[in-house]
């Protein structure tokens, strides 16, 4: 018989990718006061949920977002024939030792661009797979280049065929491999693939994101061997097998980072729970450089700005640099700040985005380029018809919705789906004016 945590968990499954209210109504200029918890990062748990191919026991993942990408995730390994069930409110338990290539869904590989995720698991598992090019996002070119020279680098061979790649390797052996970027997906596959090959492999420019350290934890927990785990150098020792493991995913450094914003622009301190400071260091930075409060307390983070905000200038870089996925929030900021603020995403060219529909709602920004933005303020903010764009840009204009008077809708909201949990029920909590539409 299910437990009442299973039952509950079951009600609460997030709606299918794809379905239900695709617009939010926001009616902004409310006062908004309180406190916000911070879920598992999704980051961390799509790369977890793929790594679970490499084990041969089942796995309990634990503080796991209910978002669509880690639903999808959930259903390419159900298609393989794997055990995915939510045993709890944010707790997945996942069993793959039944997982069969032949019945993977490439349409839902294709569909989604995390499931690049699964080239390393699925090749050291299966050692022969054919996946189509993961789906794409307009935030900018993102090739998989980097994956391939880290695979072939322990021994894959690779062949495209059209819109799929061919890999295979009867042994995978380890190897030194140097990326050509600080990609941290194709961190994650190296780390993934290299954790049965036989022999040592070590990789250098690895990306050192708190969900890549997260994802290596998880391995070592299963009996992976993984070392320089937070440096910018991984070695790791292959083994013959990996157990199972039990792991609470890490906060969600982004989502953290996009509630701090928010609490730079409410009329009222705002306490974050449930963050982990120490992936936050530039983060609190930089909102202390633009004027806001930041106070680190025991289990929280509290953000508040008594005083006018001014402006800044901010460079996204790999960590523990600023993060690519703030950029955007920050942006929305910067339309409060008095003086001219300079932002600049050098990875990709379709951050900006983003900017345009700011301008609708009020804002004075002039984009330089592809990669830079200049954003003068304060500038008052007005409801308006906007998109959503990406899943940043979603979050963004549900806080530049919020900041403006007047009332805002977001068509094509539901991609914020992807990336936060119920975030129209935690934003009315604090007293905001938000609900779904048609």
């Amino acid at each position: 018989m299910a437990s009442a945590d299973q039952n509950q968990a079951k009600k609460q499954q997030p709606a299918a990718p794809g379905t239900g209210p695709t617009k939010l109504v926001i009616r902004g200029g409310k006062k908004l006061a309180g406190e916000i918890a911070v879920r598992g990062m999704k980051n961390a748990a799509t790369p977890i949920i793929a790594a679970t191919l490499l084990m041969s026991e089942p796995c309990v993942l634990r503080n796991v977002p209910r978002l669509s990408d880690v639903e999808r995730m959930l259903d390419i390994l159900r298609s393989l024939g794997a055990v995915a069930e939510w045993t709890g409110e944010h707790e997945v338990t996942v069993d793959t030792r039944q997982a069969d290539i032949s019945s993977l869904d490439a349409k839902a590989v294709k569909s989604m661009r995390s499931s690049i995720l699964l080239m390393g698991p699925l090749l050291a598992r299966f050692h022969e797979v054919v996946l189509p090019e993961p789906g794409g996002c307009i935030i900018g070119n993102r090739p998989i280049d980097t994956h391939l020279v880290a695979l072939e680098a322990l021994g894959a061979s690779i062949e495209r065929r059209g819109a799929e790649y061919l890999l295979q390797a009867a042994k995978l052996h380890g190897a030194a491999i140097t990326l050509p970027e600080f990609s941290v997906t194709a961190t994650e596959n190296a780390m993934m693939a290299a954790a049965l090959a036989e022999g040592r492999t070590v990789i250098h420019l690895a990306a050192q994101e708190p969900h890549v350290q997260d994802l290596a934890c998880f391995l070592n927990a299963a009996g992976a061997r993984i070392s320089g785990i937070g440096t910018h150098t991984l070695t790791i020792d292959g083994v013959a097998k990996l157990g199972g493991a039990t792991h609470t995913l890490i906060p969600d450094q982004i989502e953290a980072g996009t509630f701090a914003v928010l609490g730079a622009l409410m009329k009222s301190p705002l306490r974050i729970v449930g963050a982990e400071p120490r992936h936050m260091d530039i983060i609190m930075l930089k909102l202390r450089q633009a004027g806001a409060q930041v106070a680190v307390e025991e289990g929280a983070i509290s953000v508040a700005a008594p005083a006018p905000l001014r402006a800044f200038r901010l460079q996204t870089m790999p960590y523990p640099g600023f993060p690519t996925d703030l950029q955007a929030p920050f942006g929305v900021l910067a339309t409060q700040c008095s003086g001219t603020s300079l932002i600049h995403d050098p990875l990709f060219e379709g951050r900006l985005g983003y900017v345009g529909e700011l301008v609708k709602m009020g804002a004075n920004a002039t984009i330089c380029d592809p990669h830079r933005v200049l954003i003068s303020g304060p500038t008052p903010l007005y409801g308006q018809e906007i998109r959503g764009l990406d899943l940043r840009a979603g979050a963004t204009l549900v806080i530049a919705g919020l900041v403006a008077s007047g009332e805002t809708v977001i068509h094509g909201a539901d991609v914020i789906r992807r990336g936060y949990e119920n975030l129209d029920q935690r934003l009315a909590a604090l007293g905001a004016d938000i609900a779904w539409a048609a």
